[in-house]
C-alpha cells in the first residue's frame, strides 16, 4: 500500500472490514486509527444482521419466539435500498429471506391469507413487492386490500363529511338552495315514502346538484416521499388520495418521488393499485418532486398542497426552500406532514423540518384519525398553527 494515498488506503481498509465482518473490528481499530464512517457502520449493521453475528441487530427475533419484528425488518430494507446498487440490494434481501426464514411468512401464500392484518408486514410486503412469486401475488394484494379497507373505515365518512362542511357556505341551512334541488333523483329516490292519504311524497332525504363541483373547485395536492423509512404514511395517504379522489369537489393529484418521480394520479380508482405502484425504497430529491408539482397549480387561492416526507433531502435543500417559499406567497396552502411509524411518532430531519417552519410552513406529524379534521381546517383557511399544538 506503499503507493496509496492515506484516503485510498482507509477506503481499502474499510471495504475489508465490510467484507470480513464485525468479529475483526479489533483487528482494524489496531490498524492506521481505523474507523468506520457513519454510512459504513449503518451499512456494517446492515450486513451483519444477515451475514454474521456480532452487534447486527436489524434482524434480530424478539422474546423467545423467531418472530421478526416488522417494524425492523421494514427499516432494513429501507437502508440497505439506500446504500447499495440495486443488483447488491437484491442479493442480500434473497439472502434475508432465506437466512432468517423470512420466505414462508412472505412468500407463502396460505401464510398470508392467515396473517392478522398489520400495518408494518404490510409495508414489508410492499417493500419486497418485486420478489413474491406468482403464486402469492393474489393473496399479496388480498392481504394490503384487508389493511386498506380498515384505514378506509376510518377516514373516509369523516373525511367526506369535512369536504363538504369546508367548502358548503350553506351548511347551516337545511336546503341549501332551492335551485339547487334535483328534482328527478329526489322523487326516484323516495318512491317508497309515498302517502296514500296525503297523495303525495314525503322525502326522508332532499337530494341537491353539485354546485361546489363549480363554484368551489379545489386542487388537494400529495407529494408523497416512497423512500424506504415511509411504509405506514405511504399507506394513510394512498388511501386519503382515493377518498378525495372520489370526490366531485376535489380535484386530486397524487405525485410520489424518490430520486425520480411518479406521477399516480391515474390509479386513484383503486388504493390497492396505487400502493402497488409505489416504488419504495432509494434516495431523496424533494426539490424535484415539488418543481413537477407546482405545473398543476391553476388557481394558488384554491389549492392545497401537501409535502408528505421525512425531510431528509438528498437533493438542492436551498432551490426547495425557495420553492415552498414561493408557492406559500403565491396563496398556496401549504403543509408539511412529517413522517409517521409505529402508530404515530414522528420520524424526521430536525433541520429541515426548523427550516421550513420558519417559512411559517406548518410542519408537523399528525396521526391518522385527525387527518379529516386538518384537512377541513386548512380548507376554511383556519391558522394550523393551532391544530399543530393540538398534536
Amino acid at each position: 500500500m506503499k503507493n496509496l494515498t492515506e484516503q485510498q488506503i482507509q477506503q481499502k481498509l474499510a471495504r475489508w472490514r465490510l467484507i470480513l465482518g464485525q468479529d475483526t473490528q479489533k483487528q482494524f481499530s489496531d490498524m492506521n486509527e481505523f474507523t468506520l464512517s457513519e454510512q459504513q457502520f449503518i451499512m456494517d449493521e446492515a450486513l451483519a444482521s444477515i451475514y454474521g453475528g456480532g452487534a447486527g441487530e436489524a434482524l434480530s427475533a424478539k422474546g423467545a419466539g423467531n418472530t421478526v419484528s416488522a417494524p425492523k425488518l421494514s427499516k432494513w430494507l429501507g437502508d440497505i435500498r439506500s446504500l447499495f446498487d440495486k443488483d447488491i440490494v437484491t442479493v442480500i434481501q434473497n439472502d434475508a429471506i432465506e437466512r432468517k426464514g423470512l420466505k414462508q411468512l412472505l412468500m407463502e401464500p396460505e401464510i398470508l391469507e392467515n396473517l392478522e392484518p398489520d400495518i408494518n408486514m404490510a409495508t414489508t410486503m410492499l417493500l419486497l413487492k418485486d420478489q413474491i412469486p406468482q403464486r402469492s401475488k393474489a393473496s399479496a394484494r388480498i392481504y394490503i386490500k384487508k389493511i386498506v379497507e380498515q384505514i378506509n373505515a376510518m377516514l373516509a365518512n369523516d373525511m367526506q363529511r369535512a369536504v363538504t362542511a369546508a367548502l358548503n357556505k350553506h351548511s347551516h341551512s337545511p336546503l341549501p338552495l332551492a335551485s339547487a334541488i334535483d328534482f328527478k333523483y329526489t322523487i326516484s329516490k323516495n318512491l317508497k315514502n309515498y302517502n296514500a292519504d296525503l297523495k303525495t311524497i314525503i322525502p326522508e332525504r332532499v337530494y341537491f346538484f353539485d354546485r361546489a363541483n363549480k363554484t368551489n373547485h379545489w386542487t388537494v395536492i400529495l407529494d408523497i416521499d416512497q423512500s424506504g423509512s415511509m411504509g405506514e404514511s405511504i399507506l394513510y395517504s394512498s388511501v386519503m388520495a382515493c377518498i378525495l379522489a372520489s370526490m366531485n369537489a376535489i380535484k386530486t393529484r397524487i405525485v410520489a418521488f424518490d430520486t425520480s418521480v411518479i406521477d399516480l394520479t391515474e390509479k386513484t380508482d383503486d388504493p390497492v393499485d396505487l400502493l402497488f405502484g409505489i416504488q419504495m425504497g432509494g434516495g431523496t430529491d424533494i426539490n424535484k418532486s415539488v418543481a413537477y408539482c407546482q405545473q398543476f397549480i391553476e388557481t394558488p387561492s384554491k389549492t392545497l398542497f401537501f409535502l408528505i416526507s421525512d425531510l431528509d433531502e438528498g437533493g438542492n435543500q436551498a432551490s426547495l426552500l425557495k420553492k415552498l417559499e414561493y408557492m406559500k406567497q403565491s396563496g398556496v396552502i401549504v403543509i408539511s406532514l412529517l413522517a409517521i411509524a409505529d402508530g404515530g411518532k414522528p420520524y424526521y430531519s430536525t433541520s429541515m423540518a426548523q427550516k421550513i417552519a420558519k417559512l411559517e410552513i406548518p410542519c408537523f406529524a399528525c396521526i391518522p384519525e385527525r387527518l379529516p379534521e386538518l384537512l377541513a381546517a386548512a380548507l376554511k383557511g383556519h391558522d394550523l398553527s393551532s391544530f399543530d399544538k393540538k398534536n
